[in-house]
């Protein structure tokens, strides 16, 4: 079964997508991500043949094929045997010309295209539910759609720095009320938690400071420094 999330509006993409796999976690599917950067070439063949020893079904979730030639290539000779496969795959993309969306409209038992509304305000805290998720990938193209909005560098540090003190606020109490936070924000902290090593989170903190400050004393160019923050979450 193939599943398609492709457009130039990140947020939902990422979203629609992560929602999906999400939901397919909580039923019991072992979910593999497959990226530019783990990609080895006939990778798919082999989850296209693969059997859990286990028999829980699989998911591989496929993210933006096209950054890398070979990947993408792989992954259109095996759209038709995706499709018909027993197992998941979910598909995301960035905006796709119309003879690349052919392909994939064609095999897909769904696909679903998001466009950002023009003019619309980039959401800044969506960058720090990427933050929250340890998705360095996404915080990284939120972060270039952001810059593209027009948003300056020290507001994304600061809404990066804002999600940053919930989780490490989050570490050190046992309740929202002793937190002085709401109970949804400090619940979905607690949560985000897991993906952290200890210690990790205040080393975060600490270095996204450094950026702030080197940014202003003309240390570092701010813009460059963030994006090499961003990417090492």
């Amino acid at each position: 079964m193939l599943h398609i999330y492709c457009g130039n509006d990140t947020i939902q993409v990422r979203e629609k997508a992560f929602a999906h796999v999400q939901q397919a976690e909580v039923g019991g599917v072992r979910v593999h991500r497959v990226d530019a950067e783990n990609f080895v070439s006939g990778m798919l063949a082999d989850a296209l043949g693969a059997v859990s020893l286990f028999g829980e079904a699989e998911l591989y979730l496929l993210d933006i094929p096209s950054t890398n030639k070979d990947f993408a290539a792989e992954v259109k000779e095996a759209l038709p045997a995706m499709a018909e496969s027993s197992n998941q795959f979910v598909v995301i993309e960035g905006a796709l010309l119309a003879a690349d969306k052919k392909p994939y409209q064609k095999h897909a038992s769904e696909f679903e295209e998001l466009k950002a509304a023009a003019g619309e305000r980039f959401n800044t805290f969506a960058m720090a539910d990427a933050l929250a998720r340890k998705d360095k990938k996404s915080l990284w193209l939120l972060l270039q759609q952001a810059k593209l909005s027009g948003i300056v560098e020290e507001e994304i540090i600061g809404t990066l720095w804002w999600q940053l003190k919930a989780l490490r606020l989050a570490a050190k109490t046992s309740s929202a009320a002793e937190a002085g936070m709401k109970d949804f924000p400090y619940n979905k902290a607690k949560r985000a938690l897991s993906k952290f090593k200890d210690g990790e989170v205040n080393s975060l903190a600490q270095s996204l400071l450094m950026v702030y400050h080197d940014g202003h004393n003309g240390t570092r160019e701010i813009d460059l420094a963030l994006e090499k923050w961003c990417l090492t979450i």
